[in-house]
């Protein structure tokens, strides 16, 4: 899938994973998820960050970038990947995405 469905399809993930969708970027490019009641965010987006970024935005705690295509397998595995690392951070169990 085109980098743009894979943002799509991560999103959608997210969602029924129960994390909410808080922000985006100014420029469309940048989704930013939490987890009710819960501290930092998950940023899903086509670029990474620059380090002005981070230190600026420490509340994003882990992100998915996709900058090119990707199988619905590659998204899967590189989302348990960023969410891992999301929960890790906060101190919580690790899990992977059930499957649809």
């Amino acid at each position: 899938m085109t980098p743009a469905a894979a943002i799509d399809r991560a999103r959608a993930l997210l969602l029924a994973e129960g994390f909410s969708e808080i922000g985006q970027g100014t420029r469309g490019e940048s989704f930013y998820f939490g987890l009710p009641g819960g501290e930092g965010q998950l940023r899903v987006a086509n670029h990474a960050r620059t380090p002005k970024q981070r230190l600026k935005h420490p509340e994003v705690v882990a992100s998915l970038v996709v900058t090119g295509p990707l199988s619905e397998a590659a998204l899967r595995e590189r989302l348990d990947a960023t969410l891992r690392d999301f929960r890790a951070r906060q101190g919580q169990p690790t899990m992977a995405i059930r499957p649809s």
